[in-house]
């Protein structure tokens, strides 16, 4: 990655971690001097941000962090489900590959192990994220559909709208283990609907595995003092 790249991905990742307050201005030279950089690419990095909706210009012109409600989130979770969808449902109708398979398979066992440990701990929790982002991105890379991949990648930008952010983190919680359990037969059942060729199936059931994000969501606003340790940008979602 080039400066700019650089610039902008840390900056974006300050902000999903919730380095700073919701309504707070993003003043360019002390985040140069934070990141290490000069003006301009973190000038431009605001810029796309702004693109991104993860900040927002005032009246004079000054970046501040975004605010969002529980609603701007689960709408974005929504939109990654009916993308991902209609990912699901071309994949299913052009055929599953040999390669892609073995490739989804091999995700299956991971999470299968990962998920096989009483109790989980964060090793377990970290495996099956790393598991969920590439079985999500071998389907939409399947696709073949660029226009629908940089949908989703930017849809992904926001806050906890990607296919792993609303997993639970090392929550002691049997109800948290229960929803990760049936996350995963969901995949098993994907997997099924794809290699038979079942389009419509593999599509309702793209859209309907996005419930557990939307579940754990709501569970994570009902216990913020609890969340926000481990999950510090929720700090961004106002109200609930």
């Amino acid at each position: 990655m080039n400066l700019q790249e650089t610039v902008l991905m840390q900056l974006r990742d300050l902000i999903l971690r919730g380095e700073f307050e919701p309504g707070q201005r993003l003043a360019e030279q002390q985040l140069a001097e934070r990141l290490g950089a000069s003006r301009t690419p973190v000038r431009a990095a605001l810029v796309t941000l702004e693109q991104e909706g993860l900040v927002e210009a005032n009246d004079t012109g000054k970046y501040l962090v975004r605010q969002f409600t529980p609603r701007e989130v689960a709408d974005a979770i929504a939109v990654r489900g009916h993308l991902e969808g209609m990912a699901a449902r071309l994949v299913a109708e052009h055929g599953v590959s040999r390669q892609l398979q073995l490739d989804l398979q091999s995700c299956l066992d991971e999470g299968d192990r990962a998920l096989a440990a009483n109790p989980l701990g964060y090793e377990n929790y970290a495996a099956y994220a790393a598991m969920n982002d590439r079985f999500h991105a071998l389907i939409l890379e399947a696709s073949g559909n660029r226009a629908l991949q940089r949908a989703i990648e930017l849809n992904d930008k926001l806050p906890f709208a990607s296919a792993s952010a609303m997993l639970p983190m090392q929550s002691t919680l049997e109800q948290d283990r229960d929803w990760m359990h049936y996350a995963h037969r969901q995949h098993h059942m994907l997997f099924a609907a794809l290699k038979a060729g079942e389009g419509a199936r593999a599509q309702a059931l793209a859209v309907e595995h996005t419930e557990v994000a939307q579940m754990n969501m709501r569970m994570a606003l009902e216990r913020r003092a609890e969340t926000e340790s481990v999950m510090p940008g929720l700090r961004l979602v106002v109200g609930g």
